[in-house]
């Protein structure tokens, strides 16, 4: 019965870790084998079978860690925002936090803007470099 148990958490881990593709239980898969594997080979009470679980689990996920670490870096990919920071863009309504105003207009493209220093006010017309992109709103500064 105990044998049956842990097959089925092998193939419930299993498809939960297919469905999610995140890493979310590979871990629980691979001890709920081990388990099985010790469970058919050994009796083992439930107490211990539990413990083997945990123990287990938690050596494959920190086998993981360093992998999942060196996937996590190498999937830094630039943005087409990040690809805006350093371009020129016109101020089409002056740029004001006091008011709430500040549009520019970078590559055909009308955004909201407001200037890097915050008391700064940037008239429309002024060519500005886009310093760093927030959502939908360019922190601007005036071309020097």
């Amino acid at each position: 019965m105990e044998i049956l148990f842990w097959a089925l958490a092998v193939v419930a881990f299993v498809i939960a870790e297919v469905l999610t593709i995140q890493l979310v239980s590979i871990w629980f898969a691979a001890g709920a084998l081990v388990t099985l594997l010790m469970t058919y080979f050994f009796e083992l009470s439930w107490i211990e079978q539990l413990g083997v679980f945990i123990a287990a689990s938690t050596v494959f996920l920190i086998m993981s860690l360093p992998l999942i670490k060196k996937r996590k870096k190498s999937r830094a990919v630039a943005t087409n925002a990040d690809l805006d920071v350093g371009r020129h863009a016109t101020v089409i309504e002056e740029i004001n936090c006091d008011k709430g105003t500040g549009r520019v207009t970078l590559s055909g493209v009308n955004w909201s803007a407001v200037p890097e220093n915050e008391n700064e006010v940037i008239p429309e017309g002024t060519v500005v470099i886009v310093k760093k992109v927030m959502g939908a709103k360019l922190l601007v500064a005036p071309e020097k």
